[in-house]
């Protein structure tokens, strides 16, 4: 017995979930998840930063347009950043610079004063973002997920979408859990993008996924870390994020992987470790934590949100780059309204973006 939808939402990371939520006051959804739940790759693994400068220009306006709703919910802890540029990186510091919104540059001497442990002769020069905040990613992913439930979606949990067809203008997924059928098909696969959409008879966009490793390190209590700004070189070689009396400390790695469970690599968290030594006087003696997760991309950085063009009724939400949760809020409105073929919100386009910077036609 197959199960009817309106839409099949494959994958219940913070895409397909906030996807899913947006559509389901307006159509019947099932979403599919491959794991026994969901957010366990890269949603559960994320550094969860709201940063408003960081990403290509799409990643920016829609993260902007995504400050409400994080403010409306309570997600969001106010945490400064700093990116600070050693000798070699002025190239990346102006680029940098030169698409912020809200930043500004700050002396060495109040560099010094928001992130004391910084070694002086590190940083040439220094930006302050003031904007910036961690998010609370359970509030977030888990609230769009009650949403679908109360709106009478469902969530299908180690469900892998192991076959798809389109058959008499219906979609039917077959997966360990049953068949599901439904008029539309919606890829929010994460780092298994491609893979889905080759299943569907779909070309593939040329999605990358990239390792990204953490690691986490003690910081001795007097110190009082929790109240320091992250901060991250210019060139994104490194970058520490404060957490729970510790630090955050990642290479800022993208290593080209194939989809998978990821873990970290010793050897790259030992490089990305000496990095933030070299630029942070606090002896990290140990690693108590590490993990790693994959920050999937196409070819020119953004993101692909759209009908396919040649299969019908497939939708493609993949290639969000390790922004999906700082942009999710936006990104799901966005993604419900061009599946309904309903306007694009006004304060998304207020933003700047620009729709065929994302469509997958761009792709080929």
């Amino acid at each position: 017995m197959s199960h009817r939808s309106d839409v099949l939402v494959i994958g219940a990371g913070i895409a397909g979930a906030s996807l899913a939520a947006r559509l389901s006051s307006k159509r019947k959804i099932t979403v599919l998840e491959a794991e026994e739940r969901p957010g366990y790759h890269s949603t559960g693994r994320s550094a969860a930063a709201f940063e408003p400068n960081y990403g290509p220009a799409p990643i920016r306006a829609l993260t902007r347009a995504s400050r409400r709703h994080f403010d409306e919910v309570g997600a969001l802890l106010h945490r400064e950043s700093l990116f600070v540029m050693p000798a070699g990186q002025e190239e990346a510091f102006a680029t940098l610079m030169a698409n912020q919104q809200g930043m500004h540059e700050i002396s060495l001497k109040e560099l010094a004063e928001k992130y004391p442990r910084l070694r002086p002769d590190y940083a040439l020069r220094a930006i302050l973002d003031p904007g910036t905040a961690d998010i609370d990613v359970d509030i977030i992913h888990q609230g769009f997920l009650r949403q679908l439930k109360a709106n009478g979606g469902h969530l299908v949990c180690d469900a892998e979408a192991t076959a798809i067809e389109r058959r008499a203008g219906v979609w039917r997924v077959t997966t360990r859990q049953g068949e599901f059928e439904a008029d539309i098909l919606v890829n929010a696969a994460g780092a298994w993008g491609d893979v889905v959409g080759i299943r569907a008879g779909a070309a593939p966009r040329g999605l990358q996924p990239k390792r990204r490793s953490i690691a986490v390190v003690p910081v001795p209590p007097e110190l009082g870390s929790d109240a320091w700004p992250f901060i991250c070189d210019a060139g994104e070689t490194w970058y520490a994020k404060p957490q729970s009396g510790k630090l955050l400390v990642s290479p800022a790695d993208a290593t080209p992987v194939e989809p998978h469970d990821a873990f970290a690599d010793d050897m790259t968290l030992a490089e990305g470790i000496d990095r933030f030594q070299q630029a942070v006087d606090v002896e990290v003696s140990r690693v108590e934590h590490s993990w790693a997760g994959l920050r999937s991309f196409v070819a020119d950085g953004n993101p692909v949100c759209g009908y396919d063009g040649k299969v019908e009724n497939f939708f493609w939400l993949i290639g969000q780059g390790g922004y999906g949760i700082q942009t999710s809020p936006a990104f799901s409105r966005l993604a419900a309204t061009l599946v309904l073929s309903e306007p694009v919100p006004a304060d998304i386009a207020d933003e700047g973006l620009v729709l065929t910077d994302i469509a997958p036609s761009r792709l080929g």
